[in-house]
């Protein structure tokens, strides 16, 4: 058994929630189900609030049926969870924005991306500020002060608060996989997604072996016997859905032949471990995809905590590759995610600060010590990333 804390506090979102409510009259909270949004947003207001509108809730649903009757008196922080079940609602807050002068906060929250993201920058476009919320951080679960127990255990199980803290592990395996089926089978229905669910988890499985890979969307159309045009779209759509990130190339201009195809990421680790059919640490260590989930989890993990504008990875026809890249203004800083004991300068790490100018290098490994390894190199341990400073 192991002994992470059982109660995990998310100062720096709610933090960040607070200051974003005093700056702008829209704060649109976006993230995968079950990421611990609504809990957040109870913090703030009482769910038997006025102002707490849940629309999967059917009293919330009445009292919406005239949304400018029931939204135009309320004073203070209104809630509005899952929203992407009522995308018109968007111009609404637009018009009650526009036209009241009282300091009415609207907190919105979402579970997908695509089609919501769009909504909020069409109508409330000025008016708004856009925070994501993912799973459980290296920080918040500890492991800078608990050590290696932790960071194993958000490896293995993923950062979904329920499955992170179920007492043993078969429960938090059963919890993941009870909640891709309810995904594919209700909430992406109720989104308006007209796939069959056994179609998405077919494709949600093969997508599992091609983890951390570039895609190529002749491979699963082959084996699911669709088209390419199908599979891309059930990419997309599990992209909007946060269950998947696909990394963006980046392009410089070189002679050398660049690839130009996303690569693609389960975004959660333990939803990654249980589509893989992996329960335990010992079978994660000796599977096949061992050394791509724990690549996928320590990107999520950079993209958590390292202040970003733009992310990329980057790979040559040639060989050259570099598994992150974060663009922070003109600034352009990589990293490697190795996970040996000893982390090496490499082929690739030369010719990337060569041909893309990076101004920084960080290879991301799991052991206990910070060192370098060239100029602009260093060899950084995971727990680190949770610290003050992070990696760069």
């Amino acid at each position: 058994m192991l002994n992470c804390s059982p109660v995990i506090e998310r100062a720096e979102i709610l933090g960040e929630l607070q200051a974003a409510l005093r700056r702008s009259p829209v704060v649109v909270l976006v993230g995968a189900r079950q990421t611990g949004k609504t809990t957040l947003a109870r913090q703030l207001l009482p769910y038997d609030a006025l102002g707490y509108f849940d629309l999967e809730d059917p009293a919330s649903l009445a009292r919406l049926e005239q949304p400018m009757t029931a939204l135009a008196p309320l004073e203070g922080l209104v809630v509005i969870d899952e929203v992407q079940l009522r995308p018109e609602l968007f111009p609404i807050l637009r018009v009650l924005v526009d036209r009241l002068d009282k300091a009415t906060r609207f907190l919105v929250l979402g579970s997908a991306s695509g089609n919501l993201l769009r909504q909020t920058s069409e109508s409330l476009a000025g008016r708004m500020e856009r925070i994501q919320i993912g799973g459980l951080s290296l920080s918040e679960v500890g492991a800078e002060s608990e050590g290696r127990e932790c960071e194993r255990r958000l490896w293995l199980r993923g950062g979904f608060p329920r499955s992170y803290l179920a007492k043993q592990e078969a429960d938090g395996l059963r919890w993941r996989e009870n909640f891709v089926q309810t995904l594919l089978e209700r909430h992406l229905p109720q989104w308006g997604v007209r796939v069959p669910a056994i179609a998405l988890q077919r494709f949600l499985r093969l997508l599992a072996h091609l983890h951390g890979q570039i895609w190529n969307a002749a491979e699963p159309a082959r084996t699911l016997g669709v088209s390419d045009a199908t599979t891309r779209r059930y990419l997309d759509l599990l992209t909007d859905a946060l269950m998947v990130r696909q990394l963006q190339p980046w392009y410089a201009n070189l002679k050398k032949r660049q690839v130009r195809a996303p690569k693609v990421y389960v975004r959660d680790s333990g939803l990654l471990h249980a589509l893989l059919g992996v329960s335990t640490e010992k079978e994660l260590l000796n599977h096949p995809k061992s050394g791509a989930s724990w690549e996928g989890f320590v990107i999520e993990q950079i993209l958590c905590s390292e202040p970003h504008d733009e992310t990329f990875f980057w790979a040559t026809h040639q060989g050259a590759e570099i598994d992150l890249l974060l663009r922070r203004g003109d600034r352009l800083l990589g990293v490697e995610c190795k996970r040996v004991d000893a982390p090496r300068m490499t082929r690739s790490i030369r010719i990337a600060l060569e041909d893309l100018g990076l101004e920084h290098i960080a290879i991301v490994y799991p052991g206990h010590r910070r060192y370098p390894l060239a100029d602009q190199v260093e060899a950084v341990p995971l727990a680190q990333i949770a610290e003050p400073g992070g990696l760069f």
